[in-house]
C-alpha cells in the first residue's frame, strides 16, 4: 500500500513561485514513477509532469515546460514540483500519484494511488 500527501500549495501572485511536495509512505515508492496532475473547477484532471523512478527522467505537459521542474529524493520518499512564473490559469488543486504500469505518462488511468491534493491559487 502507498500513501501520498501533498503540501506547499497556497495563494501567490502571477509571476510568483511555489514548491509543492509529495511525501510517500510504503516500501515500493522507489520503484515507481510519480506524476503531478491538476484539476481546476469544472475541468478534467490534467497531467502536469512526471518523473521516472531510476534515472529521474522528467515528462512534461506543454503547459509546464520551461516553468515547472520536478525532482525526487528516493531516500526521503519525496517528490517535488517547483513552479515558477505562475499564471492565473495554473490555479487548480494539484495531486501527486503513483504510476503503476508502463505506457502513456499522461493519462490519469496510468496512475493508481493518489494524494488528497493541495490548492494552488494564482491571482492576477
Amino acid at each position: 500500500q502507498v500513501q501520498l500527501v501533498e503540501s506547499g500549495g497556497g495563494l501567490v501572485q502571477a509571476g510568483g513561485s511555489l514548491r509543492l511536495s509529495c511525501a510517500a509512505s510504503g516500501r515500493t515508492f522507489t520503484v515507481f514513477p510519480i506524476g503531478w496532475f491538476r484539476q481546476a473547477p469544472g475541468k478534467e484532471r490534467e497531467f502536469v509532469e512526471a518523473i521516472n523512478y531510476d534515472d529521474g527522467s522528467p515528462y512534461y505537459a506543454d503547459s509546464a515546460k520551461g516553468r515547472f521542474t520536478i525532482s525526487r529524493d528516493n531516500a526521503k520518499k519525496m517528490v517535488y514540483l517547483q513552479m515558477n512564473s505562475l499564471k492565473p490559469e495554473d490555479t487548480a488543486v494539484y495531486y501527486c500519484a503513483r504510476k503503476w504500469r508502463s505506457g502513456s505518462w499522461y493519462g490519469p488511468d496510468e496512475y493508481d494511488w493518489w494524494g488528497q491534493g493541495t490548492q494552488v491559487t494564482v491571482s492576477s
